[in-house]
């Protein structure tokens, strides 16, 4: 529960996976840490709302570490995951550890009757995700999954296009993310390694396929039909101590999903593709009315009354400039980071009970979606996908 002192209320979070990658730049630094760098949340009230992280993980030098270097509390940090949620004073779960590890591990914090926040996909299966998802309504909590991506100042402009009729009739989604994470021999990594290995929960359907439910749900429809294929393009990579290891899980994944309405998007998502595009991530929208591209920060729109009318002639060179046709949209407000968007509503859900949509139901719609592509891609076919209830 929250403590209330000094016009302030604290809450406590238990903060589980903050050495790895995510955890520590985007959930704590960037997020937790930026927030009480602004002095908390204002409740409205008078009070703010204050995080106090405990930091949980594996190495205990690690996470002492951590709390140094940052100013936290030197003991608000533990290596034993089960006496951290039997601490009263600890209202909230965080995990971004591995899959592999997750499932348990917030099975144990709704059993604490923890609040849940958690890194997706919330479970290696759909049967797993769907018993979390149960088992934190049958207990009363509150609970959400990270969805950042619809934080993204380029998918804000995009979501206000969309809420502004500016597309008419939506008729197609593309999709282009990724890019060359080196195989680590001569260059290292960008990522770990176990996102090459299947056996440990790594691939990038199961990473991506999540992220593209959630985006197509709330932006354009729920995915009624996926079809994929998937590859392992680099079958060899080498890991962090500079041994080599075959690579088992796929690497790149191109999908097309049918949406509710009737419009249909492609999004290919590669770790062994060379970028040329303006971002690392970018979806054209194509309706009747115009057309966008957004991308992380930027979005440019092409309206019907002014579209050009190319004329195909291989021939001749390209008489025009195709990207200098485009018009790129305001900002019109100030956008913070995503992940710390999402963590300040996800904060006030807890303390004021305010609305949260993106929770374990969400995150089980996710890991169905990338448990259905793979099965796609293995059997050749096209699935449908069901709509969960609870």
């Amino acid at each position: 529960m929250s403590q209330t002192a000094a016009g302030r209320r604290t809450v406590r979070i238990a903060m589980n996976g903050v050495t790895g990658r995510m955890g520590y730049r985007q959930h704590l630094v960037r997020s937790i840490l930026a927030i009480r760098e602004q002095g908390g949340i204002d409740a409205g009230d008078g009070t703010v709302i204050w995080p106090e992280p405990v930091l949980v993980g594996r190495r205990a030098y690690a996470l002492k570490a951590l709390a140094e270097r940052h100013g936290l509390d030197p003991d608000a940090v533990s290596t034993d995951l089960d006496a951290v949620l039997a601490d009263d004073s600890v209202a909230v779960y965080f995990d971004a550890q591995v899959t592999l590890a997750r499932e348990e591990a917030i099975r144990k914090a709704v059993a604490a009757g923890k609040h849940i926040y958690t890194e997706k996909p919330t479970a290696t299966g759909l049967a797993g995700a769907l018993e979390l998802a149960r088992l934190a309504r049958a207990a009363g909590i509150k609970h959400g999954v990270v969805q950042d991506k619809l934080f993204l100042p380029g998918l804000l402009k995009l979501k206000r296009l969309i809420d502004g009729g500016f597309f008419g009739r939506i008729l197609s989604v593309r999709g282009e993310f990724g890019y060359w994470v080196f195989e680590g021999d001569w260059q290292p990594a960008q990522r770990p390694s176990w996102n090459y290995r299947s056996e440990d929960g790594g691939g990038i359907v199961v990473d991506m396929f999540p992220h593209w439910e959630y985006l197509l749900h709330e932006l354009f429809g729920r995915v009624t039909a996926v079809q994929a294929l998937t590859a392992t393009h680099i079958p060899q990579r080498w890991d962090e101590q500079g041994k080599p290891y075959e690579a088992t899980a796929d690497d790149a994944a191109y999908g097309i999903f049918q949406l509710d309405g009737g419009a249909v998007a492609q999004i290919n998502s590669s770790w062994s593709v060379r970028v040329n595009r303006d971002e690392l991530v970018e979806f054209q929208v194509d309706g009747t009315e115009g057309s966008a591209v957004a991308g992380l920060r930027n979005c440019r729109v092409q309206h019907r009354s002014a579209t050009p009318k190319p004329v195909w002639n291989p021939d001749i060179p390209a008489t025009e400039r195709f990207r200098d046709q485009w018009q790129e949209v305001p900002d019109n407000a100030e956008f913070d980071n995503g992940f710390k968007a999402q963590w300040e509503l996800f904060l006030r859900h807890v303390e004021l009970d305010e609305p949260y949509t993106w929770d374990l139901l969400a995150g089980a719609r996710g890991v169905q979606l990338a448990e259905l592509g793979l099965k796609s891609a293995a059997e050749g076919r096209r699935l449908d996908v069901p709509e969960l209830a609870l």
